[in-house]
């Protein structure tokens, strides 16, 4: 298990869980993230899922087949996994020990499940619910993708709307707004300052 609470000084590095429901613009709000050049050590997930057109391995994901999945859940290299629509979703734990060490604040996003276990595990963790503005534009979204059947993506927009109903379990709140990634980084990157600095800030931004 991490210990964050030995990193974690006045101004000490951050755990930062970034969560939501499928379709939500997590991927894409990582990606804006990274461009402003902040001392963040972004979390790589690894995932048995297909890798989509626009993903590149070791970047937007670990690919990797379900045997060697098992291979890190049983050695104990994963925090966190979980079995999302399918597919196996993991947080390799040595990196983030690596990064922490260092004085980076870490990143990462993961599924309301694994935000959950996450809190558990590491309850100085800062967990941040990322929400469509409607579920109707959430809907738009996955059909956008057009990776999903229309079964798949019934099962997703019935999954959404409940996952939308833990957002009181999480520290804070952001709305994904359609085109507006500036926004919601702004509004990630603020609460990062704030939490470093003791800062409150509402738990809706």
């Amino acid at each position: 298990m991490i210990e964050l609470a030995k990193y974690r000084k006045t101004d000490g590095p951050l755990l930062v869980v970034v969560s939501g429901p499928s379709g939500v613009g997590k991927d894409s709000v990582f990606r804006y993230l990274k461009t402003l050049g902040k001392n963040w050590y972004f979390v790589i997930t690894v995932t048995t899922r297909t890798r989509r057109e626009d993903e590149t391995n070791g970047v937007d994901y670990v690919f990797v087949d379900k045997k060697e999945f098992s291979k890190l859940k049983e050695s104990g290299q994963l925090l966190e996994f979980a079995r999302v629509y399918g597919n196996w979703y993991g947080t390799p734990k040595e990196p983030i020990e690596v990064a922490l060490s260092k004085g980076m604040d870490v990143l990462m996003k993961t599924d309301v499940q694994g935000a959950s276990t996450i809190k558990r595990l590491i309850p100085e963790s800062v967990l941040i619910f990322l929400t469509p503005p409607s579920v109707s534009e959430l809907s738009r979204r996955l059909l956008l993708r057009q990776s999903e059947s229309k079964e798949t993506l019934r099962i997703r927009i019935e999954a959404a709307e409940n996952e939308m109903a833990c957002a009181d379990n999480f520290n804070y709140s952001v709305v994904n707004e359609t085109g507006r990634l500036d926004l919601a980084g702004q509004h990630i990157e603020s609460i990062i300052i704030a939490e470093k600095n003791c800062i409150s800030l509402d738990k809706n931004s």
